[in-house]
């Protein structure tokens, strides 16, 4: 039987709900053999996801999920197999975070004049690590009873147009996947369907993230249809990218999303981890600073 690959993950320390160890004793118990921890802008978990993948005998592969702006829209830049030590990623990073705790400061003060107290306190309360995300502030807004679910917090206050809407600001997309290859890592576009894109900007986005040096697609993600996987693995073909695949776990209470429940990779597509050292070569450590 092949083995389980779950690449693109979060813990508690970027906006999911569970510390990097229960993630990965999640994966390992769900049949998982090789795990990406992927936390937003942040690599902070990666030491601790690793003592827990050597205790559960499975592989951990360093990784991040790093925000980016192409064409004045927000994407999404997973680098697998980075070496978390790297200056130039760490520097940029730390922008990035920086901008995010911008943000939250604005957008705590804008829910403040819509007449809802306390929304910065109570997101922070709810973020576990240094990110402070809009989730964090739709999960407050849930517990303090002004939304039935986190996608309608969202929704009536976060999204465009809403009261609690700020505008993000990262780098560009170009620049966030040289801060991955300098970090010896590999860069994949994450779940490419979820961005309201016609077809012909699709097209124009792996066009621009294949010459700026992204190497892969997430053609298998927790938040693509079957008609999504088999769209980006006939795109990953055409464009000459690898294809990843990854739940984008962000806890348990999203079961759909839940570890290792992922489609098959379409036959056709060159794995992202085919020039990969297998687990009998490197048991049980993060795989940095390989053939990526």
């Amino acid at each position: 039987m092949p083995s389980v690959y779950d690449l693109h993950s979060h813990s508690d320390l970027s906006d999911g709900t569970v510390p990097p160890t229960a993630v990965v004793e999640r994966a390992a118990a769900n049949g998982v053999a090789f795990l990406a921890l992927t936390d937003h802008d942040l690599t902070d978990g990666l030491a601790e996801a690793a003592a827990a993948a050597a205790r559960a005998g499975i592989t951990l592969i360093s990784g991040v999920e790093i925000s980016a702006t192409w064409s004045g829209r927000t994407v999404h830049v997973v680098g697998l197999n980075i070496d978390p030590a790297n200056s130039q990623l760490q520097a940029g990073l730390a922008g990035l975070r920086a901008v995010r705790n911008e943000r939250a400061r604005d957008i705590g003060e804008r829910l403040e004049r819509a007449g809802i107290a306390g929304a910065y306190d109570g997101a922070r309360r709810l973020a576990h690590g240094p990110i402070l995300s809009r989730t964090h502030f739709a999960r407050y807004l849930v517990e303090a009873g002004h939304a039935g679910d986190v996608g309608r917090a969202f929704k009536r206050f976060l999204h465009k147009g809403r009261p609690g809407h700020v505008p993000s600001r990262w780098n560009p997309m170009a620049e966030v996947v040289e801060w991955i290859r300098a970090a010896s890592g590999r860069a994949v576009l994450a779940h490419p369907a979820r961005y309201p894109l016609s077809g012909g900007q699709v097209r124009q986005l792996l066009t621009d993230f294949r010459e700026a040096g992204g190497e892969g697609v997430e053609v298998v993600s927790g938040s693509h249809g079957p008609g999504d996987v088999d769209r980006f693995a006939r795109l990953a073909q055409e464009f000459g990218l690898l294809a990843s695949a990854g739940s984008d776990y962000h806890g348990p209470e999203i079961a759909w999303r839940d570890l290792g429940r992922l489609a098959p990779m379409p036959a056709g597509c060159t794995p992202v981890w085919h020039d990969w050292p297998t687990a009998a070569a490197e048991p049980h450590a993060m795989i940095s600073g390989s053939k990526h």
